[in-house]
């Protein structure tokens, strides 16, 4: 069996069930791991070029309102691999490929491999991906267990809250920055099992634009800065435009210094062990003297005003 991973969630699960020699055909967007080693074949215009994150949401906002994709199939490389299974997603048309561009590319193939479309909207849809894409490659065992240990990590958290007996944190995280989307699908999930409440959320729906004055009212305690695709130090380019808010040097965080950066794959991209390890780092910015052992993830995160 060979499979194709037009989704790079999908990609990284398949490396973390140890499944990764069915696989080729991958996303330029997918984890290093996989791009030293795999057949990139989902391509983006965009690709090796710089622009701002307002520059960026214009271009896939006309990108979506003209019913163009920026992104497109190398169709040559996929019909040397010839997937048996293809994944692709419709979580969100903008910022990856769409099962509608997949389908036009593999029906062009002598052979039509099965298409499975991988659209969470919960951290519960999360998990249960895991075991669909087990499933597909005749692995569902192993696909359960994984599940069950990444829920047992969870578990460990909750539990250990609950015998510290602290109190949720009020807690905002965004997804981007120019302009201010909050964050939604299973984020609001992540921040709720480590501890904290984001009342500006969409438990199970699509980020959408906000109101800087909404922020400015709801007055988070802790503010987490994560934009779809960015890491800390892409991130920490782009902070000029939230200083440059009315009240910033107001808010609750930012007065007690709590404001967080943090690669966007412990949040926006939604494979379950990266989400798990997502939770994990939550839990240590909201409740510290709780949370006082090393990860491993420290890399993954920091507190703003030390970069500053």
């Amino acid at each position: 069996m060979k499979v194709s991973s037009f989704m790079p969630a999908v990609t990284q699960m398949i490396y973390d069930l140890g499944l990764q020699d069915l696989l080729d055909g991958i996303t330029f967007e997918c984890p290093q791991v996989a791009l030293k080693e795999k057949t990139p074949v989902v391509r983006c215009v965009l690709e090796g070029k710089s622009y701002t994150s307002d520059e960026i949401n214009t271009l896939f906002s006309k990108s979506k309102a003209s019913g163009e994709s920026l992104y497109f199939v190398d169709e040559v490389a996929l019909a040397k691999i010839a997937p048996d299974v293809v994944f692709t997603q419709d979580v969100c048309d903008v910022c990856q490929i769409d099962t509608e561009c997949a389908s036009l590319a593999v029906n062009k193939l002598a052979k039509i491999p099965e298409l499975i479309s991988i659209t969470p909207q919960s951290l519960e849809d999360v998990f249960d991906n895991v075991i669909t894409i087990a499933k597909a490659l005749d692995q569902e065992v192993l696909g359960k267990d994984h599940v069950t240990f990444l829920k047992n990590k969870i578990a460990d958290i909750v539990d250990k809250q609950r015998e510290a007996r602290v109190m949720p944190k009020s807690v905002m995280l965004l997804e981007w920055i120019d302009p201010l989307f909050n964050c939604g699908h299973w984020i609001p999930h992540q921040i709720g099992y480590a501890g904290g409440i984001d009342l500006l959320s969409h438990p199970s729906g699509d980020s959408i634009v906000i109101d800087w004055q909404k922020i400015v009212k709801y007055n988070p305690e802790v503010l987490v800065i994560a934009p779809c695709g960015y890491t800390q130090e892409r991130t920490l380019e782009d902070m000029k435009f939230l200083e440059a808010q009315p009240e910033w040097k107001t808010l609750r965080a930012v007065q007690n210094k709590q404001v967080y950066l943090a690669d966007f794959d412990l949040f926006t991209q939604s494979s379950a062990s990266t989400l798990v390890d997502g939770i994990i780092v939550l839990s240590k910015i909201f409740h510290p003297t709780v949370f006082t052992e090393a990860t491993g993830l420290e890399h993954k995160y920091c507190n703003y005003f030390d970069k500053k």
